[in-house]
C-alpha cells in the first residue's frame, strides 16, 4: 500500500500523503480504516504521512508504544501534541505539496496539522479500495421512544432553533451523525461499537430537516416523522439541495464538516460559525437518561463482579487474554438488555497491560501469570445507557512498590470523585487532582484522566472532558469517566475507572458514581490513605454490595462482603 502511494505521489508531481484514521463521517472507531491498511497502526487515533523517502505516524500518548510495535519498522512515531507535521515542515528549506483527501478531513484539523508550513493540493479520488469509505451493512436506523430519551426530537429542535435565532443564522448543517442521533431520538448500527447513524442535516430556522444517507437505511423512521418538515434524500445529494433552498449562513462544525462539504456551502452561503452546539445540549443528560444511565451500570456491574469474583477465586490462571475477554463478555451476555460492547475490551496482561489502548491478536495474546497485573478495561451498550470501567487485578502476593503506585492512582481516583465541581470548575483543575500523589514521586501518566460518555451513544464524548487542556465549565447532568492510572512500560498497567455523572445536592454540584463494582483491595497498601480516603473506598464498597448482592449467588455475595 505504502509503494503504491508513493507511486501516486510521484504520478501527480506531489511530495507526499496524508492518511487519516477516520472515514468521511469522522467517526473514532471507523468500521474500515485507511491507516490501519497503510501502517498496520489499529489504534483509535492518529495520521500518517507518507513523503517520497520518509514515512512519519502520528500518535497520542496512549498509543506510541502500540505503535512502535505495530509499525515501528516502516515509520518513524511522533507523540501528539509534542510534536505536529508543522513542528517538521518548518525546518525543511523547500516548501512541500502534500496530497489530501478533502473528504476525510476538515479545514480546522489541517490548519491545527499543518498551519501554513506547507502546500496542500486535495486529491478527489480515493487512492484506495473504491468501498474503503462506504458503509458496509444494511443495518436499519431506528427511533427511540422519548420515554426512553426524556425528550422528543421536536422539542430537541425547538431548542437548537431557538440559538440560530439568536446567533441569527438561516441554517446548521450537522454533519456528525452522533449529534444528528440526539437532535432526533434515532439511533443506527454503523459503528462497530455505537448505536450510531452514519447521516447529516440541514436544519433551517423554519424547522425544516433535510435528512441525507443511504436510502435503503430509513425505512423504519421514515413513517416517524411524518408529521414534521423532514425530507430524505440519498447522502450525495447535498450540492443539489443546497443549490434550491435560499440563500443565507450557516453554522457548521469545524470538527466533522469536510473540506469537501466546506466548499460546496461556501459556494452559496456564507458561514457564520464553526461550532455545533448540539454537542453541548447533548453531553447535559436528563433526568430520565441519568436514571436509564443507572439502570444499565446495574447490570453491568453485575457482570463485572461475577466475573472479578470468578477470575479471583475459581479459575486456575489456565488463561490467556483473549480467554479473559469472552469470559466477560459471556458475563455481559446473559443479561437480556446487552447489546454489544462499547468498545473492543482490553485485557492486557504484564507488558501488555502497559499499552494503554491495547488490543489483543493472535501474536500478542498472552497467557495470564499468577505474578503479573491484570488490566481489563471494558464496556457494554445496553437497554438503555453506555458503561466503560476498568479494573486493576492481581493474583499474588503484591510487592510493596506496585502496591505504592496502584495505591497512589486509587488516591487520585478518590481525590476526583469527591472534587468540589463549584470551587475546581472545569477538567482541567480536576486533572491536576488525579495526578498530584504521582507526581510526587516525579511520575505521570499519558492520557486524560477523564472522557464524557454519551447516553447509548459514543463511549467518548465531548465537548467535556478530565484533561489538561480542556476547560469547559462542568454542569449538572453532565457525564465523564475518573481514571487515572500509571504503566511502566514492558512490566505492568494500572487503571482505575469508574463512570460519574454530575449532581447539584444544596447548591453544592459533585461527582455521584454510576460505576458499580469491587477495587480489588489486595493491590491497596491501606496504609498510605487517610482517614477520608478509608472512608470514602468503604464506603464505595458497601454501596457495590447493596446495588449488586441481591443478583449475586451466596459465594460472590460473602467475597464482595469482605471487601467491605
Amino acid at each position: 500500500m505504502i509503494k503504491k502511494i508513493k507511486n501516486i505521489i510521484i504520478k501527480k508531481n506531489l511530495d507526499g500523503y496524508i492518511v487519516p484514521k477516520n472515514d468521511k463521517f469522522f467517526t473514532e472507531y471507523s468500521k474500515i480504516s485507511n491507516l490501519e491498511l497503510v501502517s498496520n497502526f489499529s489504534g483509535s487515533a492518529g495520521f500518517a504521512i507518507i513523503l517520497r523517502k520518509k514515512n512519519y505516524l502520528f500518535v497520542d500518548g496512549r498509543y506510541t508504544i502500540q505503535a512502535k510495535k505495530q509499525s515501528g519498522k516502516k515509520f518513524k512515531i511522533f507523540e501528539i501534541p509534542l510534536i505536529w507535521p508543522r513542528n517538521i515542515f518548518r525546518s525543511i528549506k523547500n516548501r512541500l505539496n502534500i496530497g489530501f483527501d478533502p473528504k476525510l478531513f476538515t479545514y480546522d484539523s489541517l490548519k491545527h496539522y499543518f498551519y501554513n508550513t506547507c502546500d496542500l493540493s486535495p486529491i478527489n479520488e480515493n487512492l484506495f479500495n473504491k468501498k474503503i469509505n462506504e458503509d458496509l451493512d444494511n443495518n436499519k436506523f431506528y427511533k427511540l421512544d422519548d420515554k426512553i430519551t426524556g425528550e422528543s426530537s421536536k422539542s430537541k429542535i425547538n431548542r437548537v432553533i431557538k440559538i440560530l435565532n439568536k446567533k441569527k443564522i438561516d441554517y446548521l448543517f450537522v454533519s456528525a451523525g452522533e449529534n444528528v442521533c440526539w437532535l432526533m431520538n434515532i439511533r443506527g448500527k454503523d459503528l462497530p461499537n455505537s448505536p450510531i447513524a452514519n447521516c447529516n442535516i440541514i436544519l433551517t430556522k423554519d424547522r425544516k430537516i433535510y435528512f441525507f444517507s443511504k436510502f435503503n437505511k430509513i425505512s423504519k423512521i421514515k413513517n416517524k416523522f411524518i408529521n414534521q418538515k423532514v425530507f430524505f434524500y440519498e447522502e450525495d445529494k447535498l450540492f443539489e439541495i443546497l443549490r434550491s433552498i435560499k440563500p443565507g449562513s450557516f453554522c457548521i462544525d469545524g470538527k466533522t464538516c469536510s473540506v469537501f462539504n466546506e466548499e460546496i456551502i461556501k459556494s452559496n452561503f456564507i458561514i457564520k460559525g464553526r461550532n455545533d452546539f448540539i454537542y453541548y445540549l447533548k453531553s447535559i443528560k436528563n433526568k430520565i437518561e441519568i436514571n436509564n444511565m443507572k439502570k444499565a451500570h446495574i447490570e453491568d456491574g453485575v457482570a463485572l463482579t461475577k466475573f472479578l469474583y470468578w477470575i479471583k477465586n475459581i479459575n486456575k490462571l489456565n488463561l490467556t487474554e483473549q480467554k479473559v475477554e469472552k469470559k466477560l463478555e459471556n458475563y455481559r451476555k446473559k443479561n437480556k438488555n446487552y447489546l454489544y460492547p462499547s468498545f473492543d475490551t482490553i485485557a492486557g496482561s504484564g507488558p501488555n497491560g502497559a499499552i494503554i489502548h491495547y488490543r489483543s491478536n493472535k501474536q500478542s495474546n498472552r497467557k495470564l501469570n499468577k505474578h503479573d497485573l491484570l488490566l481489563v478495561d471494558s464496556g457494554g451498550q445496553y437497554k438503555w445507557g453506555t458503561t466503560d470501567v476498568t479494573r486493576t487485578i492481581c493474583f499474588s502476593k503484591i510487592n510493596k512498590k506496585i502496591k505504592e503506585l496502584f495505591t497512589r492512582v486509587l488516591k487520585g481516583h478518590i481525590a476526583v470523585a469527591q472534587s468540589d465541581i463549584n470551587f475546581e470548575k472545569t477538567g482541567h483543575n480536576i486533572d491536576k487532582k488525579a495526578r498530584q500523589n504521582l507526581k510526587e514521586i516525579g511520575l505521570d501518566f499519558r492520557h486524560g484522566t477523564g472522557h464524557g460518555v454519551g447516553f447509548f451513544l459514543n463511549v467518548h464524548e465531548g465537548p467535556q472532558s478530565i484533561s489538561k487542556n480542556n476547560y469547559i465549565k462542568l454542569e449538572q447532568g453532565m457525564v465523564v469517566s475518573n481514571e487515572p492510572g500509571y504503566y511502566l512500560e514492558n512490566r505492568f498497567g494500572i487503571r482505575i475507572e469508574n463512570l460519574v455523572f454530575i449532581k447539584k445536592i444544596n447548591k453544592k454540584l459533585c461527582f455521584e458514581n454510576l460505576t458499580f463494582a469491587p477495587i480489588d483491595k489486595d493491590l491497596v497498601d491501606e496504609k498510605m490513605l487517610t482517614t477520608y480516603e478509608k472512608n470514602y473506598l468503604f464506603n464505595y464498597h458497601l454501596e457495590t454490595y447493596s446495588k449488586i448482592s441481591p443478583f449475586l449467588n451466596e459465594k460472590e455475595k460473602k467475597w464482595l462482603a469482605k471487601l467491605i
